[in-house]
């Protein structure tokens, strides 16, 4: 397709059967024509199984060999209306939403669809954030008695840094971390933003302009106050409220107190357009 559908509708046309739905796998394997993968060869013809039989070598090529389609037992277009509903969603989509949206009779089988989404949105290649970049932390959780600040006990502490493209958000990260320690977070800007940035911060002690520079970024303290909450940082403010809004849909609008699960290690969540 030339054109992403913009709304449900131009979906649904662009998508009315499998046969559109794998036209359209075909097209991103081969954007210009078939290719063997084994002797290079352009002619091919499609068996009884639904092959792509190479007409010099014979390989066999399938058109969803190598993605979360593979070894699938619903129909492909099943597969396409998930990928819409999960991406179309800015809130969220739990397991329980979207086998809702698809009639599936199994919860299991809509938690196992979600998690191979998942995991297929993260590109393990993606590239580092550059030029300049709004950086900053928020605790996911809900409110628990003890201590509070960036040490505060019972919740999550996600690392934002939100790259500035003119007046827009440009490509983010997010970054579970221990604490907000300089040493955590210095291996962590090290991880998503590359050398030569100018990195936009709060006061925050952990971000040191002396050890920022070491690592071969500029660094541009925005406020003096180091804490929680101010309104210093637009760009990473919006993102962190999207995270909360995001967790709150995959919970149903539960407490934000169930989602360090969804946390749980050192996980790198990355959105990029």
């Amino acid at each position: 397709m030339s054109d992403y559908p913009k709304i449900y509708g131009e979906f649904v046309k662009g998508f009315p059967d499998d046969a559109a739905c794998y036209a359209y796998l075909f097209h991103i394997r081969w954007p210009n024509s078939f290719i063997c993968a084994r002797c290079e060869s352009g002619k091919y013809w499609l068996d009884k199984e639904g092959l792509y039989r190479c007409h010099k070598c014979l390989f066999k090529s399938s058109i969803t060999a190598g993605t979360i389609f593979q070894d699938r037992k619903k129909p492909l277009l099943q597969w396409f209306h998930a990928a819409w509903h999960i991406t179309e969603n800015k809130h969220g989509t739990s397991a329980r939403s979207l086998q809702q949206a698809l009639g599936l009779g199994s919860y299991h089988t809509a938690w196992a669809w979600l998690h191979k989404f998942r995991v297929a949105m993260v590109s393990p290649q993606r590239d580092k954030l550059c030029g300049e970049i709004e950086v900053d932390e928020i605790f996911i959780g809900d409110p628990k008695p003890g201590k509070r600040g960036r040490g505060a006990d019972g919740k999550e502490l996600v690392l934002v840094a939100a790259e500035k493209d003119g007046q827009h958000i440009g490509r983010i990260r997010l970054v579970h971390i221990s604490d907000a320690r300089a040493e955590t977070l210095n291996t962590a800007l090290g991880y998503i933003i590359k050398p030569g940035s100018t990195i936009y911060t709060d006061g925050w002690s952990g971000y040191s302009t002396k050890q920022l520079r070491i690592l071969g970024y500029s660094h541009v303290i925005v406020h003096t106050n180091g804490h929680l909450g101010d309104n210093l940082l637009p760009f990473a403010n919006i993102i962190a409220s999207l995270l909360k809004r995001w967790l709150l849909g995959i919970l149903q609008g539960g407490n934000t107190s169930d989602a360090p699960w969804l946390l749980s290690g050192r996980i790198y969540i990355s959105l990029q357009p």
